[in-house]
């Protein structure tokens, strides 16, 4: 059925719900977009932007809008419209994060495959968390030199630290290991990579998208779900993973195909991730609140001096 005045950037899902989420976060981060061409995005950026223009083409479908908007969403930079590359995209975390996850849980054992892995790991986090961040907030490729090198110091340390420590503790243990250097690094990565919206604060507007100013303290919430978000993400598949492997292993026909393992435990991960990705993205909205009362003192005035009461929250990017 063809359609007219339709409205694009309304949300086929209830964004204030997890469940409304979980269902939009599916559909920009399903891996198959990630195997479609850029000619192909570049085609659905163009039908998205005529349909903001309000020239949709005769004999568009609203499910062909629906889906164009999918690939723009999956594929294009929610604040400059650019696309970006291909393996920061939240849609190449599954195939992305599947390999690098079960190289990790696999090759645990020595020094120089902890040391391989996480570097790999934290270069392609590194990607992700620069691809992902708020743009209205531009980093200078010093400070992403810094935070790359910092959050791969941290989880290098964490990973041979604790592989050291755990090597006369219980095998599970040591399968562990890799999931704390994760969580460490992420902690250290995501707020490195965004520091330019911890030390100048993230651009803050009202809920009709007049800026208002720029806030630190608004920063500091949306980096930390970030954090909770990227985290959760990853901990199912490292947590419970090993404990099925540390099981099966223990079986005399697992024993017979060790060369198998590492292909096992990659698609197994990819199995938690087709639906951690979304579920972990959906955990907070992407248009973050913070009420005015909240911030700074000289935000908090500018904008009773502008508005009056008429603002009660201000809203922002969080990122992802």
């Amino acid at each position: 059925m063809a359609v007219s005045g339709f409205d694009i950037d309304v949300p086929r899902w209830d964004q204030s719900t997890f469940m409304g989420r979980l269902k939009h976060f599916a559909n920009i981060t399903d891996w198959r977009t990630a195997l479609l061409p850029d000619s192909r995005l570049d085609e659905a950026k163009v039908l998205v932007e005529s349909c903001r223009a309000g020239s949709v083409p005769p004999g568009t479908t609203e499910e062909q809008l629906h889906y164009a908007k999918k690939l723009y969403d999956s594929a294009f930079h929610p604040d400059t419209g650019d696309r970006m590359n291909l393996i920061g995209r939240m849609s190449f975390q599954v195939p992305g994060g599947m390999a690098i996850t079960g190289g990790m849980l696999q090759f645990y054992r020595t020094v120089p495959a902890v040391v391989f892995w996480q570097w790999v790991n934290q270069s392609f986090n590194a990607l992700v968390n620069y691809t992902n961040r708020n743009a209205a907030s531009p980093i200078t490729p010093n400070q992403i030199g810094v935070a790359y090198l910092t959050a791969t110091s941290t989880a290098l340390a964490t990973a041979v630290g604790l592989n050291f420590y755990t090597k006369r503790a219980p095998p599970l243990v040591a399968r562990w290991v890799p999931f704390a250097a994760v969580a460490s690094a992420n902690c250290v990565n995501i707020p490195m990579m965004r520091q330019q919206e911890l030390l100048n604060g993230i651009a803050v507007t009202d809920e009709n998208g007049n800026k208002l100013g720029h806030s630190k303290k608004a920063a500091v919430k949306g980096i930390t779900q970030v954090v909770i978000s990227r985290i959760t993400m990853a901990a199912p598949g490292m947590i419970i993973l090993p404990v099925i492997m540390q099981r099966l292993e223990k079986f005399k026909f697992m024993q017979r195909i060790t060369f198998f393992h590492g292909p096992l435990q990659v698609m197994m991960v990819g199995a938690f991730l087709v639906f951690m990705v979304p579920a972990a993205c959906s955990l907070f909205p992407q248009q973050c609140s913070m009420a005015v009362s909240k911030l700074e003192p000289e935000l908090r005035e500018s904008i009773l001096c502008h508005y009056g009461d008429s603002v009660q929250y201000v809203y922002f990017n969080k990122g992802l």
